[in-house]
């Protein structure tokens, strides 16, 4: 098996589409289980169990619909003994149909492509997206991204909500007499996006010094006058597609070296989602908010070992997967028509905190279009 960019050859998928986003995107179709489906001359056809031989038939947007049953009926029969589960079933369909070659993407069952090679089928792994029409994306996928990002914004305002009503004894936040928790805020938004058939994992309510590691979702209680990242990226039930929105908040009066923190990454982004067009360099657009990040005093180093400053990309792409081609970073290609892509910068600094703001463009060839809106509002008193 040999690593390539996409060619000619047909695709090969074997996963379930509620977690695989090639799968989805591939048939349309929502299956729990992984399944086999590939394209011939065209064509898009799925191997899938009485269980859901109807359902896919009707709700998918595959060509065929071959039952698993029957198909691995007939791949026993050339097999015997040595029959791999779904390989000689692959593997029989693929001389069924005259298909010597298949690509598949990086994360494609090794176990599977093993045996596959070893009967004699030529696997080439994809580089980058298996499906390279999954990147640029439709009127339809913009509204369904649009979508996710409105249950974000019904989340903050969740978020905004618990803050205002919240009292301050001690330093730490109070609601309803009990100490209010990054882990009480995460079940308040992920209420609030349910109600709005989106669903919520893993939303980061990061306060304090757990802010200045980006990924960390946040535990425990919350305080009083420290800098609290929250991060929404929900799935659409429906239609697979997600938002993805950041905003940073503080409950009680900022000091001023926070004031400055937060508006210098506001207006570091407000800047880029401008510069977000067609044939424009995504690696200059990154440089240029590091630049801007250390012509206001904001370098990015290293401090007891520790990166701080400007520590991740600018943007990536958003659509099925919450993180998926392009990206916007120091190694980042020319932005091209229909990408969508994440603008969020942010600062880190341990001891005084971390801050970030993150919004959703479409982009054109003149103005990018806007998939996200919620407003900035920071302090709660």
């Amino acid at each position: 098996m040999k690593q390539k960019k996409s060619s000619g050859s047909e695709i090969l998928l074997f996963a379930d589409s509620e977690v695989n986003a090639d799968m989805l995107y591939f048939g349309g179709v929502h299956v729990p289980d992984p399944f086999i489906a590939f394209s011939h001359q065209g064509r898009r056809i799925a191997v899938v169990s009485q269980l859901e031989f109807a359902r896919v038939g009707k709700e998918g947007r595959f060509d065929e619909v071959i039952s698993l049953e029957a198909a691995e009926a007939d791949a026993r029969k050339s097999a015997g003994k040595e029959f791999h589960r779904p390989a000689t079933t692959i593997a029989s369909l693929a001389r069924r149909f005259g298909i010597k070659s298949f690509r598949v993407a990086s994360d494609f069952p090794c176990g599977t492509a093993f045996a596959l090679r070893d009967m004699g089928l030529k696997l080439d792994v994809v580089e980058g997206l298996l499906i390279p029409e999954r990147e640029y994306k439709s009127d339809a996928e913009a509204a369904a991204i649009k979508e996710g990002n409105a249950a974000s914004s019904a989340g903050f305002r969740v978020v905004e909500k618990l803050l205002r009503a919240s009292e301050v004894r001690r330093g730490y936040l109070y609601h309803s007499g009990k100490r209010l928790t990054s882990e009480r805020v995460q079940e308040a938004i992920a209420a609030e996006c349910l109600k709005r058939g989106a669903i919520a994992a893993n939303v980061i309510v990061a306060g304090g010094d757990q802010a200045c590691d980006p990924h960390c979702r946040g535990s425990g209680p919350l305080r009083a006058g420290e800098l609290i990242i929250v991060d929404i990226f929900p799935r659409v039930g429906a239609t697979g597609y997600h938002g993805d929105m950041t905003r940073t908040y503080l409950k009680g009066r900022a000091s001023e070296a926070q004031k400055d923190l937060f508006n210098t990454v506001l207006e570091a982004e407000q800047t880029a989602l401008k510069e977000h067009r067609s044939g424009k360099s995504a690696r200059k657009i990154y440089q240029s908010v590091v630049k801007f990040f250390e012509d206001k005093g904001y370098p990015t180093t290293r401090k007891t070992g520790v990166p701080v400053g400007f520590i991740h990309g600018l943007g990536h792409g958003l659509g099925l997967a919450v993180h998926e081609p392009p990206r916007v970073n120091a190694t980042g290609e020319r932005l091209r028509k229909g990408q969508v892509i994440t603008v969020e910068p942010g600062l880190y600094y341990p001891g005084l905190g971390g801050a970030r703001m993150e919004d959703v463009v479409r982009v054109t060839t003149g103005e990018p279009e806007l998939l996200s809106s919620h407003p900035y509002r920071w302090q709660i008193r």
